[in-house]
């Protein structure tokens, strides 16, 4: 396309609970979102491949754009779960768009929350991510994925607490407001909660993320306890990734801004807004994407 400032740019964010895409061009920026379900790699690549395309095509209508418009795009997706070259070369080749890049949702999240500037992001929705940024460097820890890693995570919160809840109906704990109203959740049936837990996706579990952030803040002494060992993790992760007290750090996704709370205060005395989410990340990702298309055309 000659005019680059007109040229199509596609976003994506997604992760174990949806995803979200935008649509836009240089000149405008972004026109139009969608959102779409579950969007983690790892979890369901054909599914998340699925729900990517449903959003991406949710957006264009919205825009007003034609569907064969989207073949000269350039597109940026950021997806929970993808670990590898081929993971990434798996999505990409499913999307017949002109240039696609596809990452884990790391590099998206720290472009929207940080941009250019130098700090620590902690993105805890359904997963964590623990990242930093200096002298254009980044460096992270954790984002292994539900199954081994996420400490802190939305996911990471549901089955702790469902641990606790079990341990409080075995007698080993004294149950909390939390413990009592989540097993009624489950009819107080504890093999409701094993059988929950035999197909339950990271996403199914960060559904009571909510309520174990508000029990909590209300002074819930299990909440508590959870969000305190969480907070914990991710204290110890920033100090992994060399941020040093006074630097920004920006608290982002669903349950990241309700650690302020439990995180050391030392930590905080640089806590500032993110100056945008991963979806904008990945929208300033594709923008980068189609500038080095157009500088390297013949």
């Amino acid at each position: 396309m000659n005019d680059s400032s007109h040229h199509l740019l596609i976003a994506v964010d997604g992760g174990g609970t949806g995803c979200r895409a935008a649509i836009g061009t240089p000149a405008r920026g972004v026109i139009a979102r969608a959102d779409a379900g579950r969007a983690n790699v790892a979890s369901d690549p054909d599914l998340a491949i699925q729900n990517v395309i449903e959003a991406i095509e949710k957006a264009a209508q919205s825009a007003g754009i034609a569907p064969d418009a989207l073949s000269r795009a350039t597109a940026h997706l950021g997806l929970a779960g993808v670990m590898t070259p081929h993971d990434s070369a798996r999505v990409a080749a499913a999307l017949p768009y002109r240039r696609v890049v596809v990452t884990d949702d790391r590099p998206t999240a720290v472009a929207g929350a940080l941009g250019d500037q130098n700090g620590a992001l902690l993105s805890i929705g359904t997963g964590s991510i623990i990242a930093a940024r200096a002298a254009g460097r980044f460096r992270f820890v954790g984002s292994w994925g539900f199954h081994v890693s996420d400490q802190g995570s939305g996911a990471w919160l549901g089955r702790a607490a469902l641990i606790q809840v079990l341990l409080c109906h075995d007698g080993i704990e004294a149950h909390s407001p939390l413990t009592r109203h989540i097993l009624a959740q489950f009819g107080d049936d504890p093999n409701a909660i094993v059988a929950f837990s035999m197909s339950a996706k990271a996403g199914d579990y960060a559904t009571l993320a909510p309520e174990i952030v508000a029990q909590a803040h209300a002074g819930d002494p299990w909440g508590r306890t959870i969000m305190a060992t969480g907070a914990t993790y991710l204290a110890r992760g920033l100090a992994q990734v060399g941020f040093v007290p006074g630097e920004t750090l920006c608290l982002t996704g669903g349950v990241g801004p309700h650690y302020a709370e439990y995180l050391p205060p030392e930590l905080l005395v640089g806590l500032a807004p993110a100056r945008g989410n991963a979806l904008d990340g990945a929208f300033h990702l594709a923008l980068l994407n189609a500038t080095t298309t157009a500088e390297t055309a013949p």
